[in-house]
Parts: structure tokens; C-alpha cells; sequence
């Protein structure tokens, strides 16, 4: 298993439309994908992907943000073995593995899923 770079950054932001403007205009990120996701009783949220050359920064937008308001994402070659290796170590699972959206077409039936990290930071692993 070998993990090959960090994939994103995500900060959790309270009015997503207003952060893409923010983040566009004073930084030069560039929209290339968004979508929503369901979140059970408290409705969807949407996310956007905004890239600046190489760099991916994910805005997820929440109406009352979480208080741990990043993660940062992994991006690797061998994911059932990045899985197995950090669950058979110890590591805490936030989110099970499952299906993601492609952002683009190399990331057609990727998976993803969250860790914890020892001071509750979120370390997604995608692949």
C-alpha cells in the first residue's frame, strides 16, 4: 500500500455560495464540480470542489458548521489495503468505506472513506 498525495483540503463553511466568491475572487480558484449529498434529518449540503493549478479546496456547506472544520484527503493506488492496514492499527473509523462522485473521469468508481485522527482531525483516504 503506498499513498500517493494529498487529494484535498476541506473546510466546512456556513453560506457556500459566499465562500466560492470569496475563494475566486481574492485567491483565483477556479468551480469545477459540485454537487449534494443527503445528510439524513437535517437535509442535504452541498459541496464544491475548487481547484488552483494542482491544488483541490473543498468547500462543504452546513448551515451551523461542524467545530472541526477540516479534513484533508489522501489520495492512493491500493485502497482495500490502505483500509485493512489503518483498521487493522487501531485507527478509528468516522465514516464507512463507500461509493463517491467522480470529479473527473479517473476518479470513475472510486471509494472513500474517513479516519479519526488522535486529536479528531478527519483523514479521508479515497482511491
Amino acid at each position: 500500500m503506498e499513498f500517493k498525495r494529498i487529494d484535498h483540503t476541506a473546510l466546512h463553511v456556513s453560506d457556500l455560495a459566499k465562500s466560492k466568491a470569496f475563494y475566486e475572487k481574492h485567491f483565483g480558484f477556479e468551480t469545477y464540480f459540485e454537487h449534494e449529498v443527503p445528510r439524513g434529518p437535517a437535509g442535504p449540503f452541498g459541496i464544491a470542489y475548487l481547484r488552483l493549478g494542482d491544488t483541490v479546496l473543498e468547500l462543504t456547506g452546513y448551515a451551523d458548521p461542524p467545530v472541526n472544520g477540516f479534513h484533508f484527503c489522501l489520495e492512493t493506488d491500493d485502497f482495500e489495503g490502505a483500509v485493512k492496514t489503518l483498521r487493522d492499527a487501531g485507527v478509528e473509523v468516522q465514516t464507512p468505506p463507500h461509493k463517491t462522485a467522480a470529479r473527473e473521469p479517473r476518479e470513475e468508481h472510486w471509494t472513500r472513506v474517513v479516519f479519526k485522527g488522535p486529536d479528531g482531525e478527519l483523514i479521508e483516504i479515497r482511491g
